[in-house]
């Protein structure tokens, strides 16, 4: 793959997150009912961020837990016939909560399907939103962020790659790639 392009630094993601821990607040009016659950693996930091923003800005602490989705993928079968499924932490029960799905990148919708799934398979909260640092098109399903950090449209051929330091070892950013 060759880089196109680095759409968002380290600052750039940064503010985004403010922004959108911002919007979190303003929708939810009430956020000690708000649970952030991060899809593994980009999604988990980015929630651990907002949830220290959540502090910094609304005085709450917010729970966060974390969603391997690998069991709810609704191409399971073809991945593999033993798949390999990560930890899933829910750090309190979701009934009747807010539930904020954060992830780092949205394009066929296929993941976020799979992260519903998986929440209500524990509980049934009142709400289940969804937060993405990028949305960059080409959806396969009717699924829509609520939260979004930046729009990007790509082609179908174009990798949209955010990189965290926990998983990377890297700063944060977002860049576009070509395959």
């Amino acid at each position: 793959m060759k880089l196109k392009s680095e759409i968002m630094t380290e600052a750039d993601v940064v503010r985004t997150l403010a922004r959108l821990t911002h919007e979190i607040i303003e929708r939810s009016g009430d956020i000690h009912n708000v649970v952030l659950l991060g899809i593994r693996r980009r999604g988990l930091p980015l929630a651990h961020l907002i949830a220290a923003n959540l502090k910094r800005f609304g005085g709450e602490d917010v729970p966060v837990g974390h969603l391997d989705i690998t069991l709810y993928r609704d191409d399971l079968t073809r991945l593999s016939d033993m798949p390999d499924a990560g930890e899933t932490y829910f750090p309190c029960e979701v009934d009747g909560k807010c539930v904020i799905l954060v992830d780092d990148v949205i394009f066929t919708g296929r993941t976020a399907r799979a992260a519903i799934e998986a929440v209500f398979s524990r509980g049934r909260p009142s709400m289940i939103q969804l937060l993405v640092l990028v949305d960059r098109g080409h959806r396969e399903l009717p699924i829509r962020p609520d939260f979004v950090g930046k729009n990007i449209p790509t082609a179908r051929s174009e990798l949209v790659a955010v990189t965290v330091p926990e998983t990377d070892g890297e700063p944060l950013a977002v860049k576009l790639y070509e395959r």
